[in-house]
């Protein structure tokens, strides 16, 4: 289904409907950064791409600095029902995360790479084709989005204060 706007019309081609959600994605995540004002002077980009670095560590599906094998034991807690996820730092490569996710009774885990595009940085699970400005916006789009990933993410896992 094309949700564009411009035209109302079921696409049945498969290729023309990955073309059309990435076309989607791209103006999607373009809104997102005029409405998070990620736009304008260097001096307000460079603090609001900071900004944007720190703003999912609030977020109950952040995790922060858990180990993989911790990731698993959180979402099999939860229960293995497919879309159940949480996000995490990534132990083996700095500077990354990781989207820990149940889908048909296994867990996967998906690693988030910053790209770097004109001296600003961006999220992403798709090797530059899907680009983020924070990881709110990443996990909004895979909520309503598969994507590259095995089904939308549903239903994340909360941090547990002891």
């Amino acid at each position: 289904m094309d949700f564009s706007g411009q035209k109302s019309r079921v696409i049945e081609n498969p290729t023309e409907a990955l073309s059309v959600a990435v076309e989607e994605g791209l103006a999607w995540r373009k809104k997102g950064c005029l409405r998070l004002g990620t736009h304008g002077s260097p001096t307000a980009s460079s603090q609001s791409s900071a900004t944007n670095m720190a703003i999912h560590r609030s977020q109950p599906w952040f995790h922060h600095k858990i180990s993989r094998d911790e990731a698993q034991r959180l979402i099999i807690q939860q229960g293995l029902v497919d879309g159940v996820f949480l996000v995490r730092d990534s132990q083996s490569n700095p500077k990354t995360f990781v989207l820990s996710m149940s889908h048909g009774q296994k867990i996967k885990h998906f690693q988030i790479i910053p790209v770097e595009d004109d001296g600003e940085m961006f999220h992403t699970l798709d090797d530059g084709h899907t680009r983020f400005t924070d990881l709110i916006q990443l996990v909004e789009f895979y909520q309503l989005n598969k994507g590259v990933l095995p089904c939308k993410l549903k239903h994340y896992c909360a941090r547990i204060a002891l």
